[in-house]
């Protein structure tokens, strides 16, 4: 059957009532996106068709989330690849609203706020960014939440279908900061993380790598050989030795890094111990953002010794 692309919420919550009810389906998966897709949103596609009878993908770029118009203006907009991509996942169906769908009323005055979770690392970098990005998320997984338009009769025993939403590692502050807000605030969807996908090279995959010229997607490597060395580090309980991997990034000239640490994965603080003498044990996450050249790339690897 061939994907099907929807604009409004009304038809959004009817087309996926209807394709539970004629699979017979209990399950539902949603993959929120901004577009530009590529090879990590068609795992996370991958992922969700694998584990729900019915999976909807959203494709809107949020302006709430850009605090210079010129970025929003430049943001890829390739809806017809995007789709294509999608199909090929077997995704069964695509939300892609207009802005005024989404924010009928214009800008929202009520947001919701990522808190002291979402001020630091990009947060700092980024003012305003993460309101933005959880104001967004809040209202698709609202939009998606399964069965809203299925009569009573097509109901699981449990009530209404099962729900999941994908996100990506590679994003692992809006990964905190999704699962924190759907904890905090109840939200009926179980968050699930898919692991971040790398290009050959190391490379992780990002809809901002179109804008690197080939100089400055060699310097970029530079970041994931810096992660891959925590994570060496790590997994053979050697000190961490953040400094040496921090000095290796910060001579790239290409490279300016913006911050690079090592933090506990659900509350993104530091680790007390900075391990640059004893060895590294439990469980944690590097995290690293720079500019190479005029684009800002963002990375992370989790380390378990």
């Amino acid at each position: 059957m061939a994907i099907k692309t929807v604009t409004t919420v009304a038809e959004l919550q009817a087309e996926s009532a209807r394709l539970l009810t004629s699979k017979g389906g209990t399950s539902q998966g949603l993959v929120p996106t901004m577009g530009a897709l590529h090879q990590g949103h068609a795992a996370l596609a991958r992922t969700a068709v694998k584990h729900n009878d019915v999976v909807v993908a959203t494709i809107f770029v949020n302006p709430l989330q850009f605090g210079d118009a010129t970025d929003l203006d430049r943001y890829p907009r390739t809806l017809d690849a995007d789709i294509a991509l999608l199909e090929e996942q077997g995704v069964d169906l695509v939300f892609a609203p207009t802005v005024d769908e989404v924010y009928p009323d214009g800008e929202p005055l009520v947001r919701v706020t990522s808190g002291v979770l979402g001020e630091k690392w990009e947060g700092a970098s980024r003012p305003g960014h993460f309101d933005g990005a959880l104001t967004v998320v809040a209202k698709l997984l609202h939009y998606g939440i399964p069965g809203a338009g299925l009569p009573a009769s097509g109901k699981s025993q449990g009530g209404l279908p099962a729900y999941r939403a994908y996100f990506g590692q590679k994003d692992a502050q809006q990964l905190a900061l999704v699962r924190r807000m759907v904890a905090d605030l109840n939200f009926p969807v179980k968050i699930e993380a898919v692991p971040t996908v790398r290009a050959a090279d190391g490379l992780a995959l990002s809809s901002r790598n179109r804008f690197l010229d080939e100089a400055e997607r060699e310097a970029a490597l530079v970041l994931s050989r810096a992660l891959r060395l925590l994570e060496e580090r790590a997994m053979s309980r050697q000190p961490l030795d953040l400094d040496s991997a921090r000095a290796m990034v910060e001579s790239q000239p290409l490279v300016a890094l913006d911050y690079f640490d090592v933090v506990d994965p659900g509350t993104l603080d530091p680790l007390a111990e900075n391990c640059r003498e004893t060895p590294f044990r439990g469980e944690a996450l590097a995290i690293i953002a720079a500019k190479v050249g005029p684009v800002r790339l963002i990375d992370n690897m989790p380390l378990a010794s």
